[in-house]
Formats: C-alpha cells, sequence, structure tokens
C-alpha cells in the first residue's frame, strides 16, 4: 500500500499521531532488563536490548501507528547490534506496526543506491516502511529512495529544520535568493512530493523532518509542502508541547492531521520504569505514558 495512504487511515483510527521512538540508551535500561555490564561491547547487552524493544512493542500494538528505531543505538554494539535491530524491525511489523527507521542517510551514486537497497526492497534484511534522509550532499542522493518509494509504496523523511538547538547553524543561514536553508530544502522537493501523492489521501509520501521546538518555521515549511508528512520530533522530553508539535497540521476529516510526533524517551524510559521490579509494574508505568501522550496529541488535534 502507498505509505502515505496507509499511515493517514491508521492515525485517523487510532486517533492521534503519536509515533513511538526507539532508542535505547544503555545507561537508561531499568534494571529489570539489564544483563551483565551493559557495556557496548558486552555479549550480554544486545539481549537485553532485544529484550526491551520487544516487550515495548507489546505495549504499542493498536495504540500507535509507527515505531521509530535510531539506527545508532543499535550500531553501537556492532554487528550483534544490527542482528538485533533487523529483529526488532521484523517484530514490529509481524505485529501490524509501520516501521520508520532513523537512519538519516545520504550519500552519492552507488553508495546510495546500496543504502536504498538495503532498507526499502522488498525481502531486504533490514526491509522498513520508511527512512530518514541527509539532504546536504545534494539533491541526487534522494533518487534511489525515490526510485524505490514510488515502485514498493516506501516513505522518505528528508531533514529540513530538526529539533537540536544547533539546528540554525547552517539550516537558518540565509541564502542570497531563497531564503533559509531550510525553506530552500523544502522548495526543492515540491515536485517529488507531489510525484509521491498518495491516491487515496493527497497526502505525500515525501516528508520532511520538521522539529516541535521551532514551530513558527513549521508552519512557514507547510505553505511550501502542503502535501507533506512531517516527522516531528522535539515533543515531550526536548520541551514542546502537543500544541507546539501540531501546529504545522491542517483540516482533515477527523480532526488535524499531517504526519507524525516522535517521543522517544518519554515512552520507552518513563521515571516510574526506572524503579519496576516486576513486569507488571514495568508495563504499567509505559502503558501510562503511551497514555498521557496519546491524550495530549488528540487533544491537540481535535479528536
Amino acid at each position: 500500500m502507498h505509505f502515505a495512504d496507509d499511515l493517514m487511515v491508521r492515525t485517523r483510527e487510532i486517533g492521534h499521531p503519536l509515533c513511538a521512538g526507539i532508542d535505547p540508551h544503555l545507561a537508561r535500561i531499568p534494571p529489570l532488563f539489564q544483563r551483565g555490564s551493559m557495556a557496548p561491547t558486552d555479549p550480554a547487552t544486545p539481549a537485553a536490548v532485544e529484550a526491551l524493544a520487544l516487550a515495548f512493542l507489546d505495549r504499542l500494538v493498536g495504540r500507535v501507528a509507527v515505531v521509530k528505531p535510531q539506527v545508532a543505538f543499535f550500531e553501537q554494539m556492532g554487528s550483534a547490534g544490527l542482528a538485533v535491530l533487523e529483529r526488532v524491525m521484523a517484530a514490529a511489523r509481524e505485529r501490524e506496526l509501520l516501521v520508520l527507521l532513523d537512519a538519516k542517510r545520504g550519500d552519492i551514486g552507488s553508495t546510495a543506491e546500496g543504502y536504498a537497497r538495503a532498507y526499502l526492497e522488498p525481502g531486504a534484511a533490514g526491509e522498513v516502511d520508511a527512512i530518514t534522509l541527509n539532504p546536504y550532499m545534494g539533491l541526487d542522493t534522494l533518487a534511489p529512495f525515490a526510485e524505490r518509494a514510488a515502485a514498493y509504496g516506501r516513505g522518505l523523511f528528508v531533514l529540513a529544520k530538526t529539533s537540536n538547538p544547533g539546528s540554525g547553524d547552517l539550516q537558518d543561514r540565509l541564502l542570497e535568493k531563497a531564503g533559509p536553508v531550510y525553506e530552500a530544502v523544502a522548495s526543492s522537493l515540491t515536485e517529488l512530493a507531489d510525484e509521491l501523492t498518495g491516491p487515496a489521501t493527497g497526502w505525500s509520501s515525501l516528508g520532511i523532518v520538521a522539529g516541535a521546538t521551532y514551530p513558527e518555521q513549521a508552519e512557514r515549511l507547510r505553505a511550501l509542502l502542503p502535501n507533506a508528512l512531517f516527522l516531528i520530533p522535539g515533543y515531550g522530553a526536548q520541551g514542546a508541547s502537543a500544541a507546539e508539535a501540531v501546529r504545522s497540521f491542517v483540516a482533515g476529516p477527523r480532526g488535524l492531521e499531517g504526519g507524525l510526533v516522535n517521543s522517544s524517551r518519554g515512552l520507552l524510559f518513563p521515571e516510574a520504569a526506572a524503579s519496576a521490579e516486576s513486569a507488571g509494574a514495568w508495563e504499567g508505568a509505559v502503558d501510562a505514558a503511551i497514555d498521557r501522550a496519546s491524550e495530549e496529541l488528540g487533544l491537540a488535534v481535535g479528536r
């Protein structure tokens, strides 16, 4: 199915745009799941991360549309960590959760082809439904991903205005005739966004990353890319409110819509989960965090 159409159908049914990030910071793994020293090179660490991630997936089924694993937290454990990532992503898809891999790939020629094959082709070892991309080596770096997005119904999220404090170092630089860099990036994507528009909902599988910590800039980006899905980090642990997170959304058939609002640490590592002494207590803490974020975002979009 076309990624954007699939995503919007799911989020309309669920009633909120929450995306659950899977960022397994090793120092934050609750004692309930810890094994060995929890050092990246400890052979016991990958199994601990996998146990936590799979238990987390079980709490998310039917409650979010998308999960977003961050590849770096798995790469730090070497080949065993990458094997865990592949199994976690496969387990998410088995649970009928869409998988958006936060990999921020961006390279040229055959290298970009290799990345695109690794993640976006059916049957790939790391097969996902969508991926984040870095456009700063040029638009030709996006071509292999765009080809597979069109052929296999995948989604792409291109970095535009990210949520980190240092994003303005480059993204806010003013160009002579095109305004800030992040707006120039968005403007350069309009044709591709139109090419990847879904037949059922009118939303495009070409999206951008627009941080909730910069809501005014997100509104300007929406004006440039009216049919693009926005992946919105910065909600929750990074300080942005639900209302700020959905500032770029527009009216849809069941309330405001326009993308995904990500929460990672707030869902995977709620404070109450850190001291949980039983599986039931941990599940209760995670459930409460998911419910709280879902309710906040549901109210923010008017559902």
